[in-house]
């Protein structure tokens, strides 16, 4: 299958060639990574990439522990979240008070010079999170833009005390500068991720600032989803993570095996219309040309009906398959 390469990527591999430090190399093979289309006549391209990464990453490990720790964080749970925001928006504060993480928090600015991960429990899965330096244009390291591209969704904080509606217009163009669209832009040529953004307007601890919250909503209610919290008090959290799972679009459905009852713990993470033909390859990468039919408990009109491998799944579905 052919890899049908877009022709930014071949601006990308020129820069490439350019390069002058594993820093810069590693920065244009991201972008590659970013650009390239997804089916398997890349399957081959990509590992190699990623394999250049890798040893691009030691080599400035070498000169820099600092850039080996920031450069690449390999996802973990089901969907990787990017938490960004302006400086003292309580991007630290939130990822402290939702994960098992412990960054630096403090009522002064841009404490967060390095991407750190923990991960945030909703009811019974995982999902990453990344606190992330501010987006400030002079602070911005080469490593931070591919990384909001990789991740699955982003986490706008702002402060719902300052300005909220030009926090989100600033990030945006942030965002816009590193080629990260929101879909806010009408003109969107040379962009090379379209990313899903919650923006949780914070400190509703602090007196008066539903003022704010309710300019964010008069602001951009009708063009991104919104959620109100105080990371400091918890107010709001749970239901920041339900829009959070809610955002990124994937579903869990479980597998059982026939006179047993499923792990109602170990779900298998796919992307929302995915079919029975999608699980069976998530389980094992043999079983979805070996499938002969499945059983379903869930979705189908009753509880254990035999369904097709084009069966779309839904959240909560029960799978028990037969090959």
């Amino acid at each position: 299958m052919p890899a049908n390469l877009p022709p930014q990527y071949f601006d990308a591999e020129k820069n490439f060639r350019a390069a002058k430090t594993p820093a810069e190399k590693i920065a244009a093979l991201e972008e590659m990574l970013a650009i390239m289309p997804k089916h398997k006549g890349t399957d081959h391209l990509r590992a190699e990439l990623r394999s250049r990464i890798a040893k691009l990453t030691q080599l400035a490990g070498k000169k820099s522990g600092a850039q080996r720790m920031t450069m690449a964080i390999e996802k973990e749970g089901a969907a990787q979240v990017a938490v960004v925001g302006l400086p003292n928006a309580g991007k630290s504060q939130l990822v402290a008070s939702v994960t098992n993480a412990s960054p630096t928090v403090a009522d002064y600015p841009c404490t967060t010079y390095a991407a750190s991960p923990g991960m945030m429990p909703f009811e019974n899965i995982q999902i990453q999170l990344l606190d992330t330096p501010p987006l400030v244009p002079q602070m911005i390291e080469w490593w931070l833009p591919p990384m909001l591209r990789r991740a699955d969704a982003l986490l706008m904080v702002v402060d719902l005390n300052d300005a909220p509606v030009e926090q989100v217009a600033s990030a945006i163009e942030q965002l816009w500068q590193m080629r990260i669209s929101l879909g806010q832009n009408e003109n969107e040529e040379g962009i090379l991720s379209r990313q899903r953004v919650l923006v949780a307007g914070n400190k509703t601890d602090i007196p008066g600032t539903d003022v704010g919250f309710k300019s964010l909503q008069a602001g951009y209610g009708a063009k991104l989803p919104l959620v109100s919290i105080s990371a400091r008090d918890g107010a709001g959290l749970e239901e920041m993570k339900r829009q959070v799972f809610q955002l990124l679009e994937i579903i869990r459905v479980y597998t059982k095996t026939p006179g047993q009852k499923p792990d109602m713990n170990d779900p298998i993470i796919l992307g929302k219309g995915s079919t029975l033909a999608d699980a069976a390859e998530a389980v094992h990468k043999d079983f979805r040309a070996k499938l002969k039919f499945a059983r379903l408990w869930g979705s189908g009109k009753h509880d254990g009906t035999m369904v097709k491998r084009d069966h779309v799944l839904q959240d909560g579905d029960i799978i028990e398959l037969h090959v």
